[in-house]
């Protein structure tokens, strides 16, 4: 990120998609517009870009691969896809589960995501460091293998002070602070619909 965009719009605010913006269709069992969801999951994967370390790297690739494979399923059915949940309950009726076990691991990573920045948000003394360990383990660790885990371990310890992240992010007070908290506090609530709707028989494979 340029010096300058610090000193104009907080990052949440010129990201391309945010979460406060993704359609969530509480007349529907909170069906989540795919596009949108899969628009504002890319933007935050830049996230990790103002992490300031190639560390990171595995981490942003990882969850964009995982995009890609939910993509993927809407272009070949856009009809059966205009939900997340739609998408999913419709690819499985095909036998197949690539967007489903992608939407999976996706999920995980958007939520070792949130969990990081609440967790240092409500606790102003932790550095950025113990705020996304703590959240690794309780989120992709258990998923992961031997061989996936010192490639995370490193980047929670490449992680920069929180000051001079939220700094450079433009989120540090005011309007910017606000700006974080009302982008998370969207992205829990479609991490939490999601886990829920992972977790019935009819998303199972």
């Amino acid at each position: 990120m340029s010096a300058s965009q610090s000193n104009s719009k907080p990052f949440f605010e010129t990201i391309r998609k945010s979460f406060v913006d993704v359609p969530v269709d509480a007349s529907h069992d909170n069906a989540i517009a795919t596009t949108d969801f899969l628009e504002a999951a890319e933007s935050l994967t830049t996230l990790f870009d103002q992490l300031g370390s190639v560390a990171f790297t595995p981490v942003k690739n990882d969850m964009l691969g995982n995009i890609k494979k939910v993509r993927d399923r809407q272009l070949a059915a856009p009809a059966d896809s205009e939900s997340l949940q739609s998408l999913v309950v419709n690819e499985l009726k095909t036998k197949k589960h690539t967007a489903a076990e992608g939407l999976l691991w996706l999920v995980r990573g958007l939520d070792f995501t949130a969990q990081a920045l609440r967790h240092n948000d409500s606790n102003p003394s932790d550095e950025l460091s113990a705020s996304f360990r703590t959240s690794y383990n309780s989120t992709l660790k258990p998923h992961h293998s031997f061989l996936i885990k010192p490639i995370f371990s490193a980047a929670m310890s490449a992680t920069p002070y929180r000051k001079d992240f939220y700094s450079k992010m433009g989120v540090d007070q005011g309007k910017g602070q606000e700006s974080l908290r009302a982008w998370l506090k969207a992205l829990e609530k479609q991490v939490s619909i999601l886990k829920e709707f992972q977790g019935r028989k009819e998303a199972k494979w």
